[in-house]
């Protein structure tokens, strides 16, 4: 039977496909046992219990351990990574993914983030990057919402592909003042995305350092909802990102709202603060009915001790101008919905520096791909 070192040895060849590194050098690898007639039982520590990849890790670890003489046979058991050993892990990558350079341009980074679908986080998203540039920032769009994409359609973009540049960097498409890049510009309308962990974590990296984003004031990233492989990508390669938090006035989705916050707490990034979508439904005659409950996101808000940044109601042209990819706040200045986004730009640039760039980041393990070449372009 081998030893204990010899084993750590062999799982030097299982590389986590994700941060691209090996499993002992992570300190993925939390214990080593040997039983009788040649079992050898490894422990392997994922960062979530949910781990897409962790059909990956079983099969890498029996077939390097197997190789080892005297091993019959390899079991594999899994647990998660506590969050001291995962505020060692980010240390230990530097606390980004990116390589150095990456995003050095941009100044700041804002995740509109929400607990659950519906809210109309990406409407946000894409009025927020408009009414930043119309305020004289230099703004981008990245629709991180790899599944749900719409970002591309609220801004009039529709079926546009970017180019490549010269220096093998993806331009981003612009609208309305805004550069933008989306997952939607590199598959057919309508398509679905039926990506996993490891491909989701490549398009990403790929839209954050292979995109030619030039000087930015902000970058506004509209998240999927929920807490997934996506926010915790994005959460590990943009540790200086500031979390806002969408939700509308219903207690219930508060509550909920309330896990997107903790993903942020749990990677220790700021959360700058809260919008209440979907504050009331306000009539062209300027009457109001509360349809959706009161005091949500003053409730967050207060329980997150960050600054509410607006309440943005529900008006008939905010829907119009979405879908006709022509952002509220430029097309209808003076629509109360319009106001409020307004307001709540105010509120980010209030909290957030513009003038050094704080997004820089150590060199990576291994050389990125050549960009433009792993998105399906089409």
């Amino acid at each position: 039977m081998p030893d204990r070192e010899q084993v750590l040895e062999a799982l030097r060849a299982v590389i986590d496909p994700e941060l691209r590194r090996d499993i002992v050098e992570l300190e993925m690898v939390r214990s080593i046992d040997f039983g009788d007639a040649g079992v050898v039982g490894v422990t392997v520590s994922l960062t979530t219990p949910g781990c897409p990849i962790r059909n990956h890790f079983q099969t890498a670890v029996v077939d390097a351990v197997r190789k080892l003489e005297g091993v019959e046979r390899v079991e594999v058991a899994f647990d998660v990574l506590s969050d001291d050993e995962k505020g060692r892990l980010q240390r230990k990558l530097g606390r980004s993914g990116l390589p150095e350079g990456a995003l050095a341009e941009v100044k700041n980074v804002i995740c509109v983030a929400s607990g659950k679908g519906g809210v109309g986080k990406s409407t946000l998203s894409a009025n927020l990057a408009a009414a930043l540039a119309a305020d004289g920032h230099p703004s981008g769009a990245l629709d991180a919402d790899v599944w749900g994409y719409s970002i591309p359609r609220m801004l009039g973009l529709g079926a546009q592909r970017p180019k490549v540049s010269a220096e093998r960097k993806i331009l981003p498409l612009e609208a309305h003042g805004v550069k933008v890049m989306s997952i939607g510009f590199f598959i057919e309308e309508d398509q679905a995305v039926v990506w996993r962990g490891p491909m989701l974590h490549k398009a990403l990296q790929q839209f954050l350092e292979d995109v030619a984003w030039g000087e930015l004031d902000y970058l506004v990233v509209d998240l999927p909802p929920g807490t997934g492989d996506v926010s915790m990508t994005l959460a590990q390669l943009l540790p200086q990102a500031k979390f806002v938090l969408c939700t509308t006035p219903q207690p219930t989705a508060q509550k909920v709202a309330r896990r997107a916050a903790e993903l942020a707490l749990k990677f220790k990034l700021e959360i700058a603060g809260v919008i209440e979508n979907m504050a009331g439904f306000t009539t062209p005659d300027g009457e109001r009915y509360p349809i959706f409950g009161e005091g949500g996101g003053q409730l967050l808000a207060d329980e997150l001790e960050v600054p509410l940044l607006g309440k943005v109601p529900l008006t008939v042209p905010l829907r119009e101008h979405a879908d006709a990819g022509t952002p509220l706040v430029l097309a209808d200045p003076d629509d109360p919905a319009a106001q409020a986004i307004r307001q709540a730009a105010r509120g980010i640039i209030a909290a957030t520096p513009v003038e050094l760039p704080v997004m820089q980041a150590p060199a990576p393990a291994a050389a990125p791909q050549p960009a433009g070449m792993s998105l399906p372009m089409a």
